[in-house]
């Protein structure tokens, strides 16, 4: 019994943690609850800034079939046929056509309303031109001294330039090719004004009717053309270059300026065709001759005798 009052008695105490009034369950609810939210104004804010395209766009790609997503293709119309597209005709993609799209627009161009825009504006390029010459020409003591001999004129050629003999003023010393002093100035200045321009130039020599013709054959035509070169080389040591050049012809006296007298001075001249594109690729590529065409017909010259007879100015 003495035993039995000894033995030791045990507490046994249970230790209880406090966890609030619900422990920690509702900070990991309210943690749902802000990303969710968060997640929620995401989306309001990429609906509100994303453009009407963009959102077809998207939904098209949910709307996509499992067959498409699986094994591939283009799109919807893949999803259900052996043929892609469809339509009556089997080559064109019409199933295909993206929403918004529209068959591309042939543009066709009017060579006609071209072609005229190109020869109006040239055409006032020439007119600047003749201005300019005419200038030059009322500013230059020596050229305005022989202003009645300079004719300037438009052709369907391009701007003629025109330089006459008057009575008493020629511009080659008698039946020569040999320029007056004053003849070669004009042609300097003439050359200078010509090299600022991209156009051809042509040359032709004429001379009026009066029958020439030596024992060696040499006529008015072998004149008229040795007084285009003359003249051509004249305008080269003006500044204008060589290979500005196209045509040298000598025409004689089958181009009359004056068609009621064929003996009159202003027949024999030197005319300068600066040259607009048209006539520039018809002589290139048919040869076609200038000043006859644009001054129309002109008379017969007269026969020339065998023996030499009164020579040509």
């Amino acid at each position: 019994m003495a035993d039995e009052g000894l033995r030791p008695i045990i507490v046994k105490r249970i230790k209880k943690t406090a966890g609030g009034h619900h422990g920690g369950a509702w900070k990991i609810a309210y943690a749902d609850f802000v990303t969710a939210m968060m997640a929620f104004f995401l989306l309001m804010w990429l609906l509100g800034s994303t453009s009407k395209g963009d959102l077809n766009g998207i939904a098209e790609f949910f709307q996509t079939p499992l067959k498409v997503a699986m094994s591939g293709g283009a799109g919807a119309g893949d999803s259900s046929s052996v043929v892609t597209g469809g339509g009556a005709d089997l080559t064109r993609r019409n199933g295909q056509v993206k929403k918004g799209d529209s068959a591309p627009v042939k543009k066709t161009y009017d060579l006609k309303a071209a072609r005229a825009v190109l020869e109006a504006e040239e055409k006032a390029r020439l007119k600047q031109l003749k201005l300019k010459i005419e200038a030059t020409i009322e500013a230059n003591p020596l050229l305005k001294k022989y202003q009645n001999q300079l004719l300037l004129d438009i052709t369907s050629e391009g701007l003629r330039i025109q330089i006459v003999d008057e009575h008493n003023r020629p511009m080659f010393a008698l039946a020569s090719a040999k320029l007056q002093p004053y003849t070669a100035e004009i042609l300097h200045v003439i050359g200078a004004v010509l090299e600022e321009v991209p156009n051809r130039i042509g040359l032709s020599g004429h001379t009026d009717s009066t029958p020439y013709m030596s024992d060696s054959g040499y006529s008015n035509w072998e004149l008229s053309a040795d007084r285009a070169n003359a003249s051509r080389r004249e305008l080269v040591l003006g500044g204008m270059s060589d290979a500005k050049i196209l045509r040298v012809v000598g025409l004689a006296a089958a181009a009359h300026l004056d068609r009621k007298d064929p003996f009159s001075p202003i027949n024999r001249r030197i005319s300068i065709i600066v040259m607009n594109k048209a006539t520039e690729e018809a002589v290139l590529r048919d040869g076609v001759s200038m000043d006859v065409q644009s001054e129309g017909p002109a008379p017969a010259p007269a026969a020339a005798p065998a023996a030499a007879a009164a020579p040509a100015h």
